[in-house]
């Protein structure tokens, strides 16, 4: 069997196409575009629009309606930077998913090749093994004992037996065996492909976080509402009823609350999954983000996670060194040519291989039956001409040898003895015809995996970040508590998946080392620590670990050696099975909730200063009897200026906050699952630092008309606010843990100040203010200074505080 060539299949994929199913054309940008206006927020923005321009056409149409046209420019930039983000976001989400796309093992040239599935073609010969999802409608030439659950076709959970002339179809599961499957159909022509409606892609849903913020919003927006109805009320008091005050209520309203936050959250969502992704973490459904920032566990796999996965047979321990051999090789589903299969069995045939000759030995002796490995029976059989060679784990075999229980005794020792020194134990038998009982015993193999260099230092990462780890593997105790200890996990308790049965929930919780756990036993070790208050992480590659990966707080699945169905069900994908690469992950979910409560902080800061300022400084106004040039009550702020703060000046540097990245994040204990969106802290900080500009803001509006006109003084007040905000996200960046410098933070806070100066110096008018004096713009940056300078100081108190507390 040669398979196709490669010139025919690039020939055949021209002719049917990518094995791919037929996806949902993009929204066009324009209906992004427009899907930005379906907000409370912004209808109260076109309301203000709509109000202004009718009072400009009933006084007569005179001049330019600078306001109209400012809240015009507002609503097309944060629709246009919605829009954007979104885009960017969905763009961020394809190329994760193009990078968790499943590969299969095709053969092409005479050799069997890994491929991405979307290069099939009708007329490949492909390879499955349990837990593989099958890529293509085809026709079954090998395999033997096959189960196949085809509930995503029909409906029907129990899995259908299948034989070899028998078709299967794209979608289905191989639960059980292994087999040659050759296409037929590919793409939007494969059974899969006609019901592509049903199927959902990558999840795209608002995660907590963003749910969270939407509401909280929403809470801000009701009462600064009533704060703006309030000052109307108050405005009419004094002024009677006038289109300026009704104008600047309705601005405040909206540019108090930050309805630019869910832009700049999707964007550090995107951003911090990208950065996970080049740090071999595929992210598959948002919300995991924030999860992984709050992990309490890990309950990883050992295998290839912990150690290489690089098999390697030391020593063969048998009398009968020649049918040990022969039992290695037939007794084995690998293919030594093209490095297909399972690294155990690739290491068996490695080392058998120098003393046989694999490919002449599987030719003389062909299979006539066979029982393929599961974890239900832990050993696989193979019956031959000559008979059934066995391999599996001594507790599965042992006991089906014709061996006295004092002879068995002492095998259950050796093998003992040799797993608490670290090697993998694999026992060999053979029995006369088709039989798995009576056996002859044939000796152990002994390999060894040895740990990945690089875990040692995560798991000392980890533990020092408050996040425990617990080993559960299908390995010997013995092997898996020496690999734990050399690791550095702290492996006191160690119980098999037997004596987990006897195990209460919270005699459980202190078990570190789980071994020759079913992979059903893995559920009831999630939900048990789920029940004590963990939040776990939960690592599988089985298809019969999909209900446990599913479970877990975050389902991480692995990206080499996993089943497709654990890939589907997991919300973390490792393309380098690697666990160092689940303590990154981990650090980057950290990072990002970190970015994101600094530019909360920033963003309500802003907030609570200026509703501070416009509604004291309205009071003031009416009490101390300050009034413009035509005699109206001078308001702190003109609704254009508002807008102007709260758009132009906060988005930037929040964008910026969202690049910030945090050395120290595993320092700290993990963030309880359930914690408000503002910790006490954060809190403290926003009503401190917001009140604290407030107050100097309105100290100059009492003090500078002393010795400026009154349009100077609100010009003056203005330019404070604005260059004063830039410099809050210094302090707003820093928390217990200092950040790296951020070159791009630095170059929008000098930007902004020298577009501040510029706008207020050349073209005034833009933003309805008059040239100020040149000392009063070297007062105004004094005033900005020493705020940012009160500010670093209320940083201190807060968290120095809470350090302590």
């Amino acid at each position: 069997m040669l398979g196709l060539t490669s010139e025919e299949a690039k020939k055949r994929l021209r002719e049917y196409g990518p094995n791919a199913l037929p996806e949902r054309p993009a929204e066009p940008f324009s209906r992004k575009l427009l899907r930005q206006f379906q907000s409370p927020l912004i209808y109260i923005l076109l309301f203000a629009l709509l109000v202004d321009l009718l009072l400009w056409l009933y006084e007569g149409a005179r001049g330019v309606p600078l306001e109209s046209l400012a809240i015009l420019a507002i609503l097309l930039l944060n629709a246009l930077l919605g829009a954007f983000q979104e885009k960017r976001s969905e763009e961020a989400l394809k190329r994760l998913k193009a990078l968790a796309e499943p590969s299969v093992w095709v053969l092409r040239d005479g050799r069997f090749q890994r491929l991405s599935a979307r290069e099939l073609v009708p007329g490949d010969v492909v390879r499955l093994e349990a837990g593989d999802r099958v890529p293509a409608d085809g026709v079954l030439l090998e395999g033997s004992g096959l189960l196949v659950d085809e509930s995503v076709l029909t409906g029907e959970s129990v899995p259908v037996e299948k034989g070899v002339g028998e078709e299967v179809f794209a979608g289905t599961l191989l639960v059980r065996g292994r087999a040659l499957l050759e296409v037929t159909r590919t793409g939007a022509q494969s059974a899969m492909g006609r019901i592509a409606h049903l199927l959902a892609g990558m999840e795209e849903e608002k995660t907590p976080l963003e749910r969270r913020l939407h509401a909280f919003g929403h809470r801000v927006a009701r009462l600064v509402l009533l704060l703006a109805l309030a000052l109307l009320l108050l405005g009419f008091l004094v002024e009677g009823f006038s289109a300026k005050v009704v104008l600047f209520a309705v601005a405040l309203a909206v540019a108090a609350v930050p309805e630019g936050l869910p832009a700049v959250l999707t964007l550090a969502l995107a951003l911090g999954v990208e950065r996970m992704a080049r740090r071999k973490a595929v992210v598959r459904r948002l919300a995991a983000v924030e999860a992984l920032g709050s992990v309490t566990v890990i309950a990883t796999d050992k295998t290839g996670t912990l150690t290489e996965n690089r098999m390697e047979v030391q020593e063969v321990l048998s009398e009968d060194p020649q049918r040990a051999l022969l039992a290695m090789v037939l007794c084995n589903d690998a293919d030594l040519a093209t490095g297909a299969g399972d690294p155990l069995e690739l290491g068996l045939l490695r080392y058998a291989s120098r003393f046989l000759d694999v490919e002449r030995v599987r030719r003389e002796h062909p299979r006539l039956s066979e029982r393929p490995f599961d974890s239900a029976w832990k050993f696989m059989r193979v019956t031959t001409p000559l008979g059934s060679f066995l391999k599996g784990a001594p507790e599965a075999l042992v006991p089906r040898l014709a061996l006295p229980q004092e002879e068995q005794a002492r095998l259950f020792e050796e093998a003992g003895a040799h797993a608490a020194k670290g090697f993998r134990l694999l026992a060999l038998a053979f029995g006369e015809g088709e039989r798995e009982e009576g056996l002859e015993f044939l000796g152990f193999v002994l390999l060894l995996d040895p740990p990945r260099p690089e875990v040692p230092e995560a798991v000392a990462r980890v533990l020092k970040a408050g996040v425990r780890v617990v080993m559960v593997t299908g390995d010997h105790p013995a092997t898996a508590l020496a690999i734990a200890r050399r690791v550095g996990m702290p492996a006191g308790v160690v119980a098999t998946g037997e004596e987990l049965e006897a195990l209460s929930d919270e005699e459980l919780l202190k078990v570190d080392v789980f071994a020759r756990v079913r992979p059903e036993q893995k559920l009831r070790i999630v939900e048990a620590l789920q029940k004590a208050g963990e939040v776990v992480a939960m690592t599988g590659d089985g298809v019969n670990d999909a209900p446990a990966l599913k479970r877990a707080d975050v389902g991480v699945a692995m990206g080499q050696r996993g089943s497709d169905v654990s890939r589907e069900v997991a919300d973390l994908v490792l393309l380098d099975d690697n666990f160092a690469t689940i303590v990154a992950a981990i650090e980057e979910g950290r990072n990002i909730y970190e970015n994101i409560q600094k530019f909360i902080r920033f963003v309500f800061s802003t907030n609570v200063s200026l509703v501070l300022v416009i509604a004291l400084g309205m009071v003031l106004a009416v009490l101390a009897g300050l009034r413009d040039a035509a005699g109206h009550l001078l308001l702190p702020l003109t609704a254009l200026q508002v807008l102007w703060i709260n758009f132009v000046t906060d988005g930037p540097p929040a964008l910026a906050l969202g690049l910030d990245q945090n050395p120290g994040v595993l320092s700290r204990p993990p963030r309880p699952k359930d914690s408000p969106l503002l910790d006490g802290s954060s809190v403290r900080f926003i009503l401190l630092t917001g009140s604290l500009k407030a107050g100097m803001t309105l100290a100059l509006l009492l003090l500078l008309p002393r010795w400026l006109d009154m349009g100077a003084v609100q010009s003056a007040v203005f330019h404070f606010m604005a260059i004063g905000q830039v410099f809050f996200a210094y302090p707003a960046r820093r928390t217990h843990i200092t950040p790296l410098p951020n070159p791009y933070l630095n170059g929008i806070i000098v930007f902004e100040i020298l577009l501040q100066l510029l706008v207020g110096t050349l073209a005034p008018g833009l933003l309805q203010v008059v040239p100020i004096p040149p000392w009063t713009w070297f007062l105004v940056l004094g005033a900005a200074l020493l705020a940012w300078g009160m500010a670093e100081g209320v940083y201190r108190v807060v968290w120095r505080k809470e350090g302590r507390g």
